[in-house]
């Protein structure tokens, strides 16, 4: 069973930033897309970014330019740099990890809450 932990979420201020983290129990990193989602309440879970496991990133057009995805295939983490956070960017993220090949074989972390609030 592979486990996502996800880590660095809190409360900023407009403007501020925040570094997420999502650490894999085991090497699964070679085959998977790993990706970060959010959940505002109320609202659907929505795609943030996503990076495959050749470093190619794709980002939801509200976080272009503010947030950088990164991960570390050695290290089984994947990182979401936030920038410029807005009130509306408040919610749970979840990291993901998607197999390249598999549509139905996908694991999600247990999300971690970002407060943007003054």
């Amino acid at each position: 069973q592979v486990q996502l932990v996800e880590s660095g979420g809190g409360l900023v201020q407009p403007g501020g930033s925040l570094t997420l983290s999502c650490a894999a129990s085991t090497n699964i990193f070679n085959m998977y897309v790993m990706g970060w989602y959010r959940q505002a309440p109320g609202k659907q879970r929505e795609l943030v970014s996503t990076i495959t496991s050749g470093g190619i990133a794709n980002y939801a057009d509200s976080v272009k330019g503010r947030f950088t995805i990164s991960r570390d295939n050695a290290k089984n983490t994947v990182n979401l740099q936030m920038n410029s956070l807005k009130p509306e960017d408040t919610a749970v993220y979840y990291c993901k990890a998607q197999h390249a090949l598999i549509r139905m074989k996908n694991y999600w972390g247990q999300g971690t809450q970002v407060t943007v609030s003054s």
